[in-house]
């Protein structure tokens, strides 16, 4: 099939090679409703009809976020028949599933911690799980799937979705608002590379944050600072803006180059020299 036009003109950071991605599949990003920004990162949306061709294998670095998805397609997904609603927690691994057939997915992209905040839940407990959108919304789940499915345009599908999460919207929590600013933090400084510095920089132990992030993020705070530098490294090669590996590497906290090789392989499934040489 030819290339799509994708929509959004904003990279999405932690999608590897993107130019392939970009090829196969159309994308698009909308933003919620104001009154939902307080949970919600945004909107998001992907379609692909690869019906007579190959399949394609699309991989991402995760972000420390859950995703609640309305999913439609010619062929079931993640152990699930189609069409489904579904809420994936946080994914620590990267994340590859290959596309097949045709399908299309609406998603709600939460700010790390904002599922939780949400919806009262305990997020540790959905980590590294792909589960039924009744788990977190009961019968109501049923609804949001046939509203989503019933309207094709996808500032529609953000449409409805404003009005069902508008209509069970809580009350603000601080301590989500603290966990909140903290990731905030730590994805947006590149020089925050401890567990410890995030800690002193907001007057709480290290004991504390890993008790708030487990219950409102899903994952621990080394875990988050960890993948926001791996996020910066994946971004900085996709742009070419870095001079060499190893001072990438110092910069962005690592001890040594031979580290940072270690855990992008890791994550990443290539080392870093090899990732960035399939740029021109």
């Amino acid at each position: 099939m030819g290339s799509w036009t994708n929509a959004t003109a904003e990279r999405a950071v932690g999608i590897l090679r993107p130019e392939l991605q970009d090829a196969v599949v159309r994308r698009d990003r909308l933003a919620p409703a104001e009154a939902l920004t307080a949970w919600v990162e945004h909107y998001w949306t992907v379609e692909w009809d690869l019906r007579g061709g190959a399949p394609f294998v699309a991989e991402v670095v995760t972000h420390p976020s859950v995703h609640v998805t309305v999913e439609s397609g010619t062929r079931p997904r993640f152990g699930h028949a189609m069409p489904a609603g579904l809420v994936h927690g946080v994914v620590t691994r990267r994340f590859s599933h290959q596309l097949v057939g045709a399908g299309r997915v609406f998603g709600v992209k939460f700010h790390p911690g904002g599922f939780g905040a949400f919806t009262g839940a305990d997020v540790g407990a959905w980590t590294d799980r792909v589960l039924p959108l009744s788990a977190a919304f009961g019968d109501s789940a049923a609804t949001l799937l046939d509203q989503v499915l019933a309207v094709p345009a996808d500032a529609d599908r953000a449409a409805v979705a404003d009005g069902f999460l508008l209509s069970r919207a809580p009350g603000r929590d601080p301590r989500y608002d603290a966990v909140l600013t903290i990731v905030d933090q730590i994805r947006d400084d590149p020089t925050l590379t401890t567990v410890d510095l995030a800690a002193r920089r907001h007057a709480v132990s290290e004991r504390t944050l890993q008790r708030l992030f487990r219950r409102y993020v899903g994952v621990g705070p080394k875990w988050v600072l960890r993948r926001a530098r791996l996020h910066d490294a994946v971004d900085r090669i996709d742009t070419g803006r870095y001079g060499d590996l190893a001072s990438l590497a110092v910069e962005l906290g690592w001890f040594d180059q031979a580290h940072f090789t270690r855990d992008f392989t890791a994550l990443v499934g290539q080392s870093p020299a090899a990732y960035a040489a399939r740029r021109p």
